[in-house]
């Protein structure tokens, strides 16, 4: 573009200086100039409009590579986040539900323990109410010893003792034997850990 220019103006001065001697040729030789420097202008605005087309062009394609770019790395930014959120949701869940079934435990631990989970050990303890009490704190007939807060194993062991006859405190050894005989070793069992929870 830059020799074009330089063409152009080095025309217009040949032309301008040649034709100094002669009116008549300096009427022609200025037309020419004229004519020359006019298609210097336009060669030079044309090259101009096009080196400024290309530009465009170029700085379109690296804007839309860019934005191309950046789409790409909010979409894969997008499912990375996604999947994390989707991990740490399922840790949540799977900690959610270790937490439920240890606390369910420890409720039925804790409803054992306090005898509530003991059904049939309530069920037989049913008929000892009426000399021991419903707290099992009361003295049967006011003779024998509050069996409430006692150890499971020490009243699984009397129990049996009861049953096989080899038991008498107090006199009570065939009142509690006619009590226990029909209680399996099953029942005896869960009898003994209801009456353990009792306090």
């Amino acid at each position: 573009m830059k020799k074009l220019v330089i063409i152009s103006v080095a025309t217009v001065a040949v032309l301008t200086f040649s034709g100094c001697g002669n009116n008549s040729k300096d009427e022609a030789s200025q037309n020419v100039v004229t004519e020359t420097a006019q298609k210097a202008v336009d060669t030079t605005k044309e090259a101009a409009n096009k080196a400024t087309e290309a530009v465009k062009e170029t700085a379109n394609k690296a804007a839309e590579a860019t934005k191309e770019a950046a789409h790409e790395v909010a979409d894969k930014a997008k499912e990375a986040a996604a999947k994390t959120t989707e991990a740490v949701k399922e840790t949540a869940n799977k900690a959610a539900e270790a937490t439920k079934e240890a606390a369910k435990e420890v409720a039925e631990k804790a409803k054992e323990v306090a005898g509530g989970g003991n059904e049939k050990g309530k069920a037989a303890y049913a008929k000892c109410v009426s000399c021991h009490g419903a707290d099992g704190k009361t003295k049967a007939l006011g003779k024998s010893e509050v069996i409430a807060g006692q150890s499971a194993a020490d009243l699984e062991k009397k129990i049996q003792e009861y049953k096989a006859g080899t038991r008498n405190v107090a006199g009570m050894g065939m009142l509690m034997q006619g009590q226990v005989k029909t209680l399996s070793d099953e029942d005896i069992k869960a009898v003994a850990e209801y009456i353990s929870t009792l306090k």
